[in-house]
């Protein structure tokens, strides 16, 4: 049987097995990155050396060492596949081991509080003002603070149980893993901007998003918005998951407990947080 003829039953199996927006990365990293260049093999001819040349290819395209890693976790699950239904013996991939790594500087650009202000006070659009107002501080990512509905607050606690599709149909979907699934408490001026948010929906009603109203709002949309506000206010653009950044470097600057903030940020252990963030 040949190599894509095994993939499409593979892709059947990890459908079933994965969140919609990770099988569509998955489907995406295997057949843009790894399909091309075994297509129309023998599964059962496949070498480790093989496996090797397919590294050096990869290699010379120069991406991260984070996709890298992701792109040799996404073949080797496809290989065990293959070990579960008898197509090979033993794990090529696993035996070849992972890319390794390369030197990389790694560069978060974040607002300080003044900065963000600034930029807040060009930004005409209310509802996406209160959006920035949210990640900012209190540091979700963009998809969850876009699939919070206002049947998810209660008083002054938020609980983040969904992320939305960036893309597509923008279906509500569960955050990305289960340490994403947490309550934060918000502060009394936002729980005022939340109140206010209510207000300006006219036939407002619990099911409704809390940026966005009946319809979450569009990340074309806030990045329009975004970049209208950096222009006017002479600042340099960041982009919307780094004001996720903002929000811990902010903390950690203020010497803030980092169990605390890792937990508030959604990480499984405060060791990533620390990891992204200390420098």
């Amino acid at each position: 049987m040949t190599f894509d003829k095994v993939l499409e039953k593979y892709l059947i199996y990890a459908r079933n097995r994965h969140k919609k927006q990770g099988f569509i990365i998955i489907y995406q990293n295997i057949n843009n990155y790894i399909l091309p260049y075994f297509r129309g093999r023998g599964i059962k001819t496949l070498t480790k050396k093989d496996v090797l040349n397919w590294q050096s290819v990869i290699l010379t395209k120069h991406y991260s060492n984070k996709f890298n890693a992701l792109l040799y976790s996404n073949f080797n699950c496809f290989i065990k596949y293959c070990m579960l239904c008898d197509y090979l013996p033993d794990n090529i991939v696993q035996q070849v081991g992972p890319f390794p790594k390369h030197i990389e500087y790694k560069e978060h650009h974040v607002y300080n509080i003044w900065q963000f202000r600034w930029f807040r006070l060009h930004l005409n659009n209310f509802v996406i003002k209160q959006y920035f107002n949210f990640m900012f501080f209190y540091g979700t990512r963009p998809s969850e603070a876009m699939a919070l509905r206002f049947c998810d607050i209660n008083g002054f606690k938020v609980h983040i149980r969904h992320s939305i599709h960036r893309k597509g149909k923008r279906e509500l979907d569960t955050p990305k893993n289960r340490s994403s699934i947490r309550t934060i408490n918000i502060g009394l001026l936002m729980y005022y901007r939340i109140y206010l948010l209510k207000k300006f929906y006219c036939d407002y009603n619990y099911d409704y998003f809390v940026f966005g109203g009946s319809k979450p709002l569009a990340p074309t949309t806030i990045d329009r918005h975004k970049k209208n506000a950096c222009n006017k206010a002479n600042l340099y653009e960041i982009t919307q998951h780094e004001f996720r950044h903002s929000y811990a470097t902010r903390m950690i600057s203020k010497r803030k407990p980092i169990n605390k903030v890792s937990k508030n940020m959604g990480h499984s252990t405060p060791s990533i947080t620390l990891d992204v963030y200390t420098h």
